[in-house]
């Protein structure tokens, strides 16, 4: 049954773990959308995935370039910042080309629902402060029976 996931973590240790939950659900080509306030912990999930994903280089926040590729096992890890774009519309249409399809799974901070390219993300997370280290996350659009298999059994890909 794809349906909506709430989860709250009491740390950034806790977060990451939930991102390596969701590196077990993904596939070539993914994309997951993330969104939330500033310090909610959007790279910190990242990073879980992408450590999950085979990724050991330091992940960090693409912040103030478009965004980072880091080699996984067998994928490329696209880590998007759209923050600073107002939209796409004015932008190179190449512009996500290197980071999204084929052999590669992105994980987009900060989208717009304008954005035509993204429209096809399999997984949306949002990520809302909960006082302190707390975070409220939400995951619409995975399969809520596969997410709990995959706990379980503590596999990623």
């Amino acid at each position: 049954m794809v349906a909506a996931r709430s989860v709250e973590t009491t740390g950034p240790a806790e977060t990451e773990s939930l991102g390596a939950e969701l590196a077990g659900l993904l596939d070539d080509g993914d994309v997951v959308l993330v969104r939330g306030e500033l310090g909610s912990g959007k790279t910190t999930l990242v990073r879980g995935a992408a450590r999950a994903l085979g990724v050991s280089d330091p992940v960090t926040s693409p912040t103030f370039s478009i965004g980072h590729r880091y080699a996984a096992a067998g994928v490329t890890v696209s880590h998007l910042d759209l923050y600073r774009l107002a939209g796409l519309e004015r932008e190179d249409p190449a512009l996500l080309a290197d980071y999204l399809g084929p052999g590669r799974i992105a994980f987009v901070e900060w989208p717009q629902d304008t954005h035509a390219e993204l429209s096809d993300a399999r997984i949306r997370v949002t990520l809302s402060h909960g006082g302190g280290d707390r975070r409220r996350i939400d995951v619409d659009g995975i399969d809520v029976d596969e997410l709990q298999r995959s706990s379980d059994d503590g596999e990623s890909r």
